[in-house]
């Protein structure tokens, strides 16, 4: 076998582990999150937390790589819940800027209470360390793969 057969070969064993950890870590975070809360939900929340800033929904479409109208409806959802404030854009009357409301930012923080012990238990299990050292090798292949989008 070739180095490129080998990269190949490693290449489907590492995207093949990621799916499914994706596809188990997602089932199990789905069923601690509070009630009515969904993934795309908390990730939002997260997102809008963690700038501290308003963002219009195709900024925040791109940020998750999912179509405007997917994240159209995410925010319909989150703003019926109180969770998120949208707003016309005073420069642009086309657009519409979103924010996370008090409501969101108190959603969002029960969400990562719920999330947190269970996240946690896993670090605890495969290993602080090594946790720690992964954590750059998956950043950077996410940057790697956003490039290539």
């Amino acid at each position: 076998m070739n180095e490129k057969e080998r990269n190949e070969e490693i290449a489907i064993s590492l995207f093949g582990e990621l799916f499914m950890a994706d596809q188990l870590a997602r089932n199990r975070i789905s069923k601690v999150l509070p009630k009515g809360m969904e993934i795309s939900h908390f990730g939002v929340l997260n997102h809008l937390a963690r700038l501290n800033d308003e963002r219009t929904p195709a900024q925040l479409a791109r940020s998750f790589h999912v179509t405007r109208g997917a994240m159209t409806n995410t925010l319909a959802k989150l703003e019926w819940a109180g969770h998120v404030h949208i707003r016309p854009d005073w420069d642009d009357a086309r657009r519409k800027l979103v924010a996370i409301s008090p409501a969101g930012r108190s959603a969002r923080d029960a969400a990562v209470q719920s999330v947190a012990p269970l996240i946690a238990e896993v670090v605890g299990a495969l290993g602080r360390d090594r946790v720690k050292a992964l954590v750059p090798v998956l950043r950077e292949l996410r940057t790697r793969l956003e490039d290539d989008s």
